[in-house]
């Protein structure tokens, strides 16, 4: 009986540890997508997790009822209802990242199925996290700004540098026609 109640000990432990993890994932995510992943093999769910992990990403598979309590107090506690059956929840910092990577994995994974998700305290359905994969990423945005940043300074020098370079070529013309009278 004592080693039985060891037994219980620990493993309340262990689920407590999970819910605390998982709690913090909870707390620090923009957006968790969450999606049914019954009849994956073992191989596309580390395919899955490298795709996440690539983009910035993360999944998370865990009993849906220890999911729900970390869920509390969390802003993504609205996908709470949609835990149901063997769930995977993808979470990520990038509100694009999570949604981008499951919508592309979803179309060439078929038993891969996304319910919903939220980004904060908004629900998210199934066209809402399509909807957020098709947006461009935080890193693409950053890149499109610098870009348009950059622009007119570099435009701003060729003005800069035109007038001079035009005032050479006059003054070395006018330095040839001396030379040939």
């Amino acid at each position: 009986m004592t080693a039985n109640r060891k037994e219980l000990a620990v493993e309340r432990a262990a689920k407590k540890e999970a819910v605390e993890q998982l709690n913090g994932v909870f707390k620090t995510t923009s957006v968790a997508v969450v999606a049914q992943y019954s009849g994956l093999t073992v191989a596309q769910m580390q395919k899955l997790r490298m795709q996440m992990k690539q983009a910035g990403a993360s999944v998370k598979v865990s009993k849906n009822r220890l999911a729900k309590i970390a869920l509390e107090g969390t802003d993504v506690v609205a996908i709470g209802p949609m835990l149901k059956g063997p769930t995977v929840i993808a979470t990520s910092n990038d509100p694009v990242a999570a949604p981008k990577v499951a919508v592309e994995f979803a179309k060439a994974n078929e038993k891969f199925v996304i319910i919903g998700g939220s980004m904060g305290k908004t629900v998210l359905n199934v066209d809402s996290v399509k909807a957020l994969a098709s947006l461009p990423s935080l890193d693409e945005l950053r890149a499109k700004i610098v870009g348009l940043l950059v622009a007119p300074a570099t435009k701003i020098a060729q003005l800069a540098n035109a007038p001079a370079g035009k005032l050479a070529r006059v003054i070395q013309a006018h330095a040839s026609k001396g030379e040939a009278a």
